[in-house]
C-alpha cells in the first residue's frame, strides 16, 4: 500500500535519488509507519520477472533476514538490488558464480577456503607494507597543494591492500582499478559506462585473475593465490572460481573502502571538533564510526524462499527483499542520535559490514586496517586539510558513492 510521507512512484533503487542524497527522511518515516513496506516497480526489472520489492529499514529486521539464509536467498535473484536493469534471467543466473550470490552450503565451501587469506596472520603481515604506501600516497598528495581527495588519496590504498594480498604485479594494479571502475558505474552516464561496458570489464577481471591463478599452480609464489589453487583437491578453488573471487574483491574490497574513506574525510571537515579530537587522541573507534555513517553499500537483496511474515508484513515466496543497511545504520532504536558522527561511539552495533549470517564482510579487519592507516597518515601529515568544494556523488541505485571531492592539502 502507498506510504503517506512518501511521493507517489518514489524508488529506494532510483539511482537518481542517491545521485544527490541519501533518502535518510524516507527511511525514518518508514520505520515509523512501515518498517517493511513495498516498494511497486511497474517499469518491471526483465531478469527478476516481478513488479518490485519489500523494503527492510529496521536494524533488527535486516538482521533477521541476514541470519536466515534458508529463508532469504542470496542466490535465487543475486544480492544486488537493481533499479530499471535490462539483464536477462541468463546474465542473473551467470553470476551465481560469486561468493556474494551463493547460498549455503556453496557459500560455506568457497568462503572456507578464501578466508585463509583474511587470517589474523595474514592481515598483520601486510600493515607493514600498507603503512608506508599510505605514508607516500598522502605525501604525494600533499605536494600538489589541492586537488580530488577522490583520485589522490581515497583511491589507491584499497587497490594496492588487495594487489599485495593476493600478489597482483605493480604494473598490473591500475588496470585492475579501471576494471573495477567500470563495473559499478553503469548508472552514472558522466562516466560514459554502460551495463555493456562494466560486463566487459568483468570478464576482462576474471580472465587476468584466472590466467594469474593457471600461473600459480604451475609454478606457486608465496601468496594467497598460491594458497588457493595450487592444490588439486576439494580444498581449493579452481581457476574460474578464483577469477570470480578477485571480482568480488575489486568490488567489495576496493569501492567500498574507498567510499568509506571518502564520506570519512568529509564527514571530519564537516564536524571539525571530531578532526581535532581525532587528530589528538586517534580513538580505536574511529573506523567503526566511519563505516556506520558513510555504509558504502546502501543495500543489498534477497529472495524469499517460502512464504513467510517480517516486521508485520506477509511475504510471498519469490519475493525479492530489499536490506537497506543506510536506514538500518541509522535506526533511533538502536543508536543514541544516531545523525551524530561520533568517532568515541562505542558500543556500535552498526551493519555496515553486513548484517551478520553467512554473508557478514569477510575482510572487515583489513578495511578497518586500511581506514585507520589512512587517517593516521593524514592526521600526521596534512592536519590542517580543508575543503575545496562540495563532494560529487555517484549515481547508483545500491552504493554511496563519491566520485569527486575538492580539498586543500595543508
Amino acid at each position: 500500500m502507498p506510504c503517506p510521507a512518501l511521493p507517489d512512484g518514489f524508488d529506494f533503487t532510483d539511482p537518481d535519488v542517491y545521485e544527490h542524497r541519501v533518502p535518510l527522511p524516507e527511511f525514518a518515516a518508514l520505520r515509523q509507519t512501515s518498517p517493511v513496506w513495498w516498494n511497486a516497480q511497474p517499469h518491471g526489472i526483465a531478469g527478476f520477472g516481478d513488479d518490485g520489492y519489500w523494503v527492510v529499514t529496521r536494524h533488527e529486521d535486516v538482521k533477521e533476514v541476514s541470519t536466515k539464509p534458508e529463508i532469504f536467498s542470496a542466490a535465487l535473484n543475486t544480492s544486488i538490488i537493481r533499479f530499471n536493469a535490462s539483464m536477462t534471467r541468463d546474465q542473473i543466473d551467470a553470476q551465481r558464480l560469486i561468493m556474494l550470490n551463493m547460498d549455503p552450503p556453496e557459500h560455506a565451501r568457497v568462503r572456507q577456503i578464501v578466508q585463509r587469506g583474511f587470517t589474523p596472520r595474514s592481515i598483520r603481515a601486510l600493515e607493514d607494507a600498507l603503512r608506508t604506501r599510505a605514508q607516500t600516497i598522502v605525501a604525494e598528495a600533499k605536494l600538489k597543494g589541492t586537488g580530488d581527495f577522490v583520485t589522490d588519496i581515497a583511491c589507491e590504498l584499497p587497490l594496492q591492500a588487495i594487489a599485495e594480498l593476493i600478489g597482483i604485479p605493480q604494473d598490473d594494479r591500475t588496470r585492475i582499478f579501471d576494471w573495477s571502475n567500470k563495473m559499478i558505474a553503469y548508472d552514472d552516464p558522466e562516466l560514459a559506462i554502460t551495463e555493456e561496458v562494466g560486463s566487459n570489464a568483468a570478464a576482462e577481471l576474471i580472465s587476468y585473475a584466472m590466467n594469474l591463478a593457471a600461473a600459480r599452480k604451475e609454478c606457486p609464489a608465496k601468496d594467497i593465490v598460491s594458497r588457493l589453487v595450487a592444490a588439486e583437491d576439494e580444498g581449493n578453488l579452481v581457476p574460474d572460481e578464483f577469477g570470480f573471487f578477485v571480482l568480488l574483491l575489486a568490488v567489495a574490497g576496493n569501492e567500498t573502502t574507498r567510499n568509506a574513506i571518502t564520506h570519512g574525510m568529509h564527514a571530519f571537515l564537516t564536524h571539525p571538533d571530531q578532526w581535532e579530537l581525532y587528530k589528538r587522541d586517534r580513538p580505536a573507534t574511529t573506523a567503526e564510526e566511519i563505516v556506520r555513517w558513510a555504509t558504502p553499500v546502501v543495500s543489498f537483496q534477497r529472495t524469499a524462499t517460502q512464504d513467510t511474515t517480517l516486521g508485520g508484513a506477509q511475504i510471498k515466496k519469490g519475493q525479492r527483499v530489499g536490506l537497506f543497511y543506510a536506514s538500518a545504520n541509522n535506526d533511533p532504536d538502536v543508536f543514541e542520535h544516531p545523525e551524530i558522527f561520533d568517532i568515541t561511539r562505542d558500543p556500535n552495533p552498526h551493519l555496515g559490514f553486513g548484517g551478520g549470517g553467512p554473508h557478514f564482510c569477510l575482510g572487515k579487519s583489513l578495511a578497518v586496517l586500511e581506514i585507520d592507516l589512512i587517517f593516521n597518515a593524514i592526521a600526521d601529515t596534512m592536519p590542517d586539510i580543508a575543503l575545496a568544494g562540495e563532494p560529487r556523488r555517484l549515481r547508483s541505485a545500491w552504493l554511496n558513492g563519491v566520485k569527486e571531492l575538492q580539498v586543500m592539502y595543508v
